[in-house]
């Protein structure tokens, strides 16, 4: 029990730290293992109790990945995982045996560091691609490939081990065999249950509407999935992928993949602790030059090798080097290959301590090597320009002028684009999904792919002569890093942002925009407009009304009161305000106090009522006096209406 609450606080601490920090959370799991761990402050001692619970953070990942990947995409990536997974695997494997056989070590020895260097890290590369929205990218697809290559490798690799220390080719060839076929029969196995059994499954669970049932139901399913194969003597993560994959197809993969995401973060944390413990900081400080030479070596021979292969196999220059150093870190199956070959004494105590250190440091420099991949590698490449195919389909029948610049070419963008097109207004559009702009191209659209936060991609629509910029997204975060952007090359453009919700209003007005038009709220303004006119108010009368609230950033709709699934987390209470009634007792410090003395306006809440009996006055007067039992309804941050509150009350 104490191991578990040393950990849960380690955790939880340090992870609060760094986010705060603006570090990743990968990092901070890595460190809280450090110090827990035997060779930190040593308040675990049985990890291996817990290791097997933090694998399933691992199968829950590729769970969540297979949901994402259909088996028409599987497909058509096949010239990836083949061409480029296979022998990246391979490569690295006898570049890597052949380095360890210079430095002394036996063949046995030798073949098991070539193969542990020569895997990737599935979970932090694939987490940190989710999180970015990188898995949209040509870079990214080809990450993901290689790793899907590198789980089915890791199979005959945890095979071959043990067998090592064994005499006889002959039987080691036939385990292999068997070890085949066991996983095309498994694969077929799955595939049929997933495709025919499992949404019939799931349809019969979903006509009862329990949500506990479903979430069971899900996590059931995958541990099933994942029980079966590892039972063939395959991986665990690969069977979990494989019904991922299947149930990727149903209507219910938006459900199963939020059922699953808590208990794929919480277990993932765990896993990651777990590597951290594996780290003897003694080990790190007796031979730095010997962790960071080995780190280094393979890290740059990885880069190397899958930069090759990628560009052999047709990607361009940039993607191949994004690809590369997003797969130059050790991967979490290579501790499993360490900790399996040190109990066969296939390593010395020395040399699986420096694959331990020199892997860890590698996993913790994977998330700020994969946030700066793409800039890195249009450096290395020298290729500063969009990739030219990517604009050999934009029609050019006359030049770009005057234009309508739109970032995102979703259901609103193009709803958008259907509009000007009406007008006679020409417009670009720049979206990142690459099946939506191959289709949208076929249609005749003018459309590019890439991201709107590159400079090369804004330039090639014509940003110096657009006359508007519209952003799309819905995406907060991606839509003011595109606002900052677009304003840095062009600072007089107007630029028109659409939004979910209000609560990045000012930060996007701040960051540039000139418009930012929150959909909640429009809707809301619709919606009035429409329950006014049907109560028989004057249209002209809606007419005012909806633009004064338009011209006062829609003021008066802002606040709402909350509920019981209302987003009360420390970054929703930040960023949203509420609505929020304070009733005055009878020795309350406001009574008798005008609202102009109270000045509530310094502690940044705005009056939106005061009731008074049967009474309810908007906005009421600066001069009015506060009575016993008034009712004030404020808008505010969570935090300044409870200091307000307690103002009122107590006059503190």
């Amino acid at each position: 029990m104490f191991d578990i609450l040393a950990i849960l606080t380690s955790a939880v601490f340090i992870v609060w730290i760094f986010r705060h920090l603006k570090l990743p959370a990968i990092l901070a799991y890595l460190v809280a293992g450090m110090l827990v761990g035997e060779h930190g402050l040593a308040w675990t001692q049985a990890q291996v109790d817990y290791e097997h619970f933090a694998e399933l953070g691992i199968v829950f990942l590729l769970f969540t990945l297979g949901l994402e990947f259909s088996l028409p995409k599987l497909v058509a990536m096949r010239h990836l995982v083949l061409a480029v997974g296979s022998l990246q695997v391979g490569i690295s494997l006898v570049l890597f045996m052949s380095l360890a056989l210079l430095f002394g070590q036996s063949l046995s020895s030798a073949f098991v560091i070539g193969g542990i260097l020569a895997l990737s890290s599935t979970a932090i590369v694939i987490r940190q691609l989710s999180e970015s929205g990188a898995t949209k990218r040509k870079s990214g697809q080809l990450a993901v490939a290689v790793l899907l290559f590198q789980d089915v490798a890791v199979v005959p690799l945890l095979i071959i081990t043990p067998m090592l220390t064994q005499e006889g080719e002959s039987s080691m060839m036939l385990a292999l065999i068997v070890a085949l076929v066991k996983g095309v029969f498994v694969v077929g196995l799955l595939w049929f249950i997933g495709k025919w059994l499992l949404p019939r499954v799931f349809n019969l669970v979903a006509q009862v509407r329990t949500d506990e049932l479903f979430v069971l139901t899900t996590l059931l399913v995958t541990l099933l999935a994942s029980a079966l194969t590892q039972w063939f003597g395959l991986s665990m993560a690969l069977g979990a992928f494989l019904a991922g994959m299947m149930l990727g197809e149903s209507q219910y993969k938006h459900q199963l993949e939020a059922d699953i995401r808590p208990y794929r973060d919480i277990l993932l944390g765990l896993f990651f602790v777990t590597v951290g413990m594996k780290l003897d900081i003694k080990v790190l400080m007796s031979e730095p030059v010997l962790i960071v030479g080995l780190m280094v070596s393979f890290m740059v021979i990885k880069v190397l090798v899958v930069r090759f292969l990628a560009v052999r196999a047709g990607e361009s220059v940039k993607d191949a080097w994004a690809g590369g150093i997003m797969l130059s870190q050790m991967g979490e199956f290579g501790f499993v290959l360490i900790a399996l070959a040190s109990q066969m004494s296939l390593l010395s105590v020395e040399v699986a301590s420096a694959l331990l250190g020199s892997g860890v440091i590698s996993m913790a420099m994977t998330p700020y090597l994969i946030n700066n991949a793409r800039r890195w590698s249009v450096w290395l490449s020298h290729d500063r320009k969009i990739d030219t195919h990517e604009l050999e389909h934009l029609p050019q029948e006359k030049e770009l002028s005057d234009h309508v610049i739109i970032c995102g070419f979703g259901r609103i963008g193009q709803t958008v684009s259907r509009f000007l097109k009406q007008e006679g207004i020409d417009f670009v559009a720049i979206d990142i999904d690459p099946l939506r702009v191959s289709t949208s191209r076929e249609a005749g659209e003018k459309i590019l792919f890439g991201s709107s936060r590159q400079a090369e991609l804004l330039h090639a629509a014509g940003l110096d002569k657009a006359k508007l910029v519209v952003i799309a997204f819905g995406e907060d975060k991606q839509s003011i890093e595109v606002i900052q952007k677009v304003r840095s090359l062009s600072p007089k453009v107007p630029i028109l942002v659409r939004t979910r919700n209000d609560d990045q209003l000012d930060q996007m007005q701040q960051a540039g925009a000139n418009e930012v038009v929150p959909e909640s709220l429009e809707g809301s303004l619709m919606l009035v407009s429409q329950v006014l006119s049907l109560s028989g108010v004057p249209f002209s009368r809606i007419i005012r009304r909806v633009q004064r609230e338009r011209k006062n950033h829609y003021n008066h709709l802002h606040g709402f009161f909350q509920g019981e699934h209302t987003d009360m987390s420390s970054g929703a209470k930040g960023r949203i305000e509420f609505a929020h009634a304070i009733l005055l007792t009878d020795d309350a410090y406001a009574i008798g106090h005008t609202l102009l003395s109270l000045n509530l306006a310094s502690r940044r809440v705005h009056i939106i009522a005061l009731r008074r009996g049967e009474q309810e006055i908007e906005e009421p007067d600066e001069k009015t006096v506060l009575m016993a039992q008034d009712t004030l309804v404020l808008r505010g941050k969570p935090r300044r209406i409870e200091r307000t509150e307690r103002y009122l009350q107590k006059g503190e």
